[in-house]
């Protein structure tokens, strides 16, 4: 029994962060009639305004809001490239705080190029791992080799994770020292509005450090896999 619940408050804690970060953008997602303008619009606008004409607005999957250094683009959701949320609005004005970093060159801006790469190969790796573990279980029937590989599964994605951690400093600027003082100062949304806001862009600063802990779960799944084959 004792176990049981050590197991179940680990797996809370590892799936808490991004229940957290959905529950918040999804909760501030409603469009506000009051509201100026779309996410799209205000990305356009505030590129345009911080002379970025170079950098380009379109949409992307859902669920995929970023900023590409490689093509120097803007891409949102449809949701948010043409919605009138308080989350539309926050997460674009938080990409375009990734396009200024970038194009300012500004040193926080090389976390990202220093330690992304690094976190998605990690993760590659260690969803390869457990991929391969089934057929491992099928062909050697050794114990012990599936605790270290399920193990050392669970280290290289636990090392993503650190990965991305590495990048929260960027991400916190993009929202607290870009998106929250332009959204602010240049008054784009009530002050009544702004202690949500504030709690959007935390959200968007930890969803890929929140993304990549849950991806650890894909070690339980791979196991709960190899049960059933046994």
């Amino acid at each position: 029994m004792g176990i049981l619940i050590v197991v179940l408050l680990l797996l809370a804690l590892i799936l808490a962060p991004q229940w957290w970060v959905r529950f918040v953008l999804r909760r501030y997602d409603k469009q506000l009639e009051g509201m100026p303008g779309t996410g799209g619009e205000l990305a356009r606008h505030l590129l345009d305004r911080f002379d970025l004409k170079a950098v380009g607005v379109e949409v992307t999957e859902e669920g995929s809001d970023h900023y590409d250094p490689e093509e120097n683009m803007v891409r949102l959701s449809p949701g948010y490239l043409n919605g009138k949320s308080l989350t539309a609005v926050a997460v674009a004005a938080h990409e375009v705080g990734h396009a200024i970093q970038f194009n300012k060159n500004e040193p926080v801006s090389w976390l990202r190029k220093k330690y992304l790469p690094k976190a998605i190969k990690m993760q590659r790796i260690g969803a390869s791992i457990l991929v391969a573990l089934p057929l491992i279980a099928v062909i050697i029937k050794v114990p012990h080799l599936m605790v270290i590989t399920g193990l050392t599964g669970l280290a290289v994605l636990f090392s993503s994770v650190f990965a991305y951690a590495a990048i929260l400093p960027e991400e916190w600027d993009a929202s607290f020292n870009k998106a929250l003082p332009i959204l602010e100062e240049g008054e784009y949304i009530p002050d009544i509005y702004l202690p949500v806001v504030r709690r959007i862009l935390k959200a968007c600063a930890l969803t890929y450090v929140a993304a990549a802990l849950a991806d650890v779960l894909r070690l339980w799944r791979w196991l709960a896999l190899l049960k059933m084959i046994r």
